[in-house]
């Protein structure tokens, strides 16, 4: 059986998490190793209903495990997509940067 990881993808000069549908303590454990390797600052990606589980993420990080992390801004927007029927369906989205000092 193979283990799945959290889903990230990284981009030249930053370190980003896309939430899913996972449990939150892996997505902290993913931000969490961004930031034992070095990284100063963490992009924590969300859409739909995984949007609490991001702020969750977020919140658990801050609080528990890195207490120095600030959040450097959050941008909301919305996304329009086409569903297998056709229709097109508004879906929320969010991005949530965070910063070590």
């Amino acid at each position: 059986m193979t283990e799945e990881k959290p889903e990230t993808a990284s981009a030249p000069g930053q370190n980003t998490v896309l939430i899913g549908r996972k449990p939150v303590m892996n997505y902290v454990v993913a931000c969490l190793t961004f930031l034992n390797s070095g990284a100063k600052q963490i992009i924590v990606k969300a859409r739909g209903r995984a949007i609490s589980r991001a702020v969750d993420t977020v919140e658990l990080l801050r609080r528990t495990f890195a207490k120095d992390l600030e959040v450097k801004s959050i941008n909301i927007g919305t996304e329009e997509i086409e569903r297998a029927e056709g229709q097109k369906s508004n879906v929320s989205t969010i991005e949530i940067t965070l910063e070590r000092p």
